[in-house]
């Protein structure tokens, strides 16, 4: 069974050895042989270590970059601009339980991604990351923006210094899917979701080759939205009046996961993709939601114990876990051993419950009670603040690919 923690491989011989067997038992020898077992356990300690359990401890260096140091934050998520009035959610920063996480290295990563690619696949909140990442590497390299779709919502930029090309692709729901939502996410129709079809965009960019992907899914299976399988309405999930079988939104995310981690493992006797499965990320909607009053005005991070996810939380996670866990079970079973080590899991959903101050709020849009002190405005409290708590998120990266790169 397959865990969010980094499992121990077994050791290499030690370089001290031809050391360790002259002399034994002078001063030199133990001092040595100590020397050598203390480096043991720390590479042991780390290796076991679960960089995805902790608490966030306060930071006075503050983030990597600012709103005004970096040209690719949106607007919906640029708090500062938008006059959010305090900074405290800027001071903090994620520590594991049993090792120090690293801040993320820009150069080093840069280093290491020349001739390569990268893609991030998934909704709004993958848009979310891509642009934290673009901010942190802008401090030594500025990307190039190469293309965009008509919506904005898929991006590519390129790192000429590095020949490291930078995706978003848009896919919420990694499947194929009929939306019929304008940008303020107004519908005038149901979703039609196939839940035996991926999303073609998403399969065209995996077929020209990818280095590295994220691929996530998450809340928007918990719109209303009508299922097909085999060319015939299968059932729906949230659909009263239309006389078809619910059957709740984590069936049709349990497909999705299952045929994209299907697809993963065949690719993977081709492809060369390092693939990590990112966990959704909880909302800190409080006395309501989105459409009903919703706020989240908390200006500290919870520690660990002091919140519970919600059930929808609860049952998403359990989907996600049980579809990975079975996705490393059958490439292992089918002798694809190398595909399992390609697959990562990028385990957010703790560390991100902790952080119910890191949303936009009502700073989702510009000094929005500058002409009127009781506006009415939308609030957001699912998207990240940048800077903010999503930075973390490439901290944990950046250790994942040190540890492919030990291992």
């Amino acid at each position: 069974m397959i865990t969010a923690a980094t499992t121990l491989k077994v050791m290499p011989p030690s370089p001290f050895s031809p050391m360790l067997q002259k002399s034994p038992g002078t001063i030199e020898h133990k001092l040595l042989a100590l020397v050598v077992t203390l480096i043991v356990i720390g590479v042991a300690m780390e290796a076991k270590c679960d960089i995805f359990m902790g608490n966030w401890v306060p930071d006075q260096s503050g983030p990597i970059y600012t709103n005004s140091s970096c040209l690719e934050i949106e607007h919906h998520q640029n708090c500062i601009k938008n006059g959010r009035p305090d900074s405290g959610y800027l001071y903090w920063r994620w520590r594991p339980r049993d090792c120090e996480l690293p801040r993320f290295d820009s150069r080093r990563f840069l280093g290491m991604m020349r001739d390569k690619s990268w893609a991030f696949i998934g909704d709004s909140i993958s848009r979310n990351h891509v642009q934290s990442l673009l901010c942190i590497l802008s401090q030594v390299e500025e990307a190039v923006e190469m293309y965009h779709d008509e919506e904005y919502r898929s991006k590519r930029w390129h790192f000429p210094l590095h020949n490291f090309t930078l995706s978003v692709i848009w896919s919420p729901f990694l499947l194929k899917a009929e939306i019929f939502e304008d940008i303020n996410g107004v519908s005038s129709s149901d979703i039609q979701l196939h839940l035996d079809q991926l999303d073609e965009t998403l399969m065209k960019q995996f077929s020209r080759g990818l280095d590295y992907a994220v691929i996530s899914g998450g809340k928007w299976f918990l719109k209303t939205a009508i299922y097909h399988e085999n060319g015939t309405i299968l059932g729906c999930h949230y659909c009263p009046g239309k006389n078809l079988t619910e059957l709740g939104f984590d069936y049709a995310y349990r497909k999705a996961l299952g045929l994209i981690f299907n697809f993963i493992i065949k690719a993977g006797q081709q492809q060369k993709t390092v693939v990590f499965f990112r966990t959704s990320t909880p909302d800190h909607f409080e006395n309501g939601e989105w459409f009903s009053g919703g706020t989240c005005n908390r200006t500290i991070p919870f520690k660990d114990g002091e919140i519970e996810m919600k059930d929808v939380d609860k049952l998403m996670r359990n989907v996600e876990l049980e579809e990975f866990n079975k996705a490393e079970t059958r490439a292992s079973d089918s002798g694809q051993s190398g595909v399992a080590l390609k697959l990562k899991l990028l385990d957010t959903t703790r560390l991100s419950l902790l952080r119910p101050d890191g949303h936009p709020g009502l700073y989702r849009q510009f000094q929005p009670f500058a002409k009127d002190k009781n506006a009415q405005v939308q609030t957001d409290c699912l998207h990240w603040c940048l800077p903010g708590p999503i930075d973390s998120w490439n901290d944990l990266i950046m250790e994942m690919l040190e540890r492919v790169r030990n291992n």
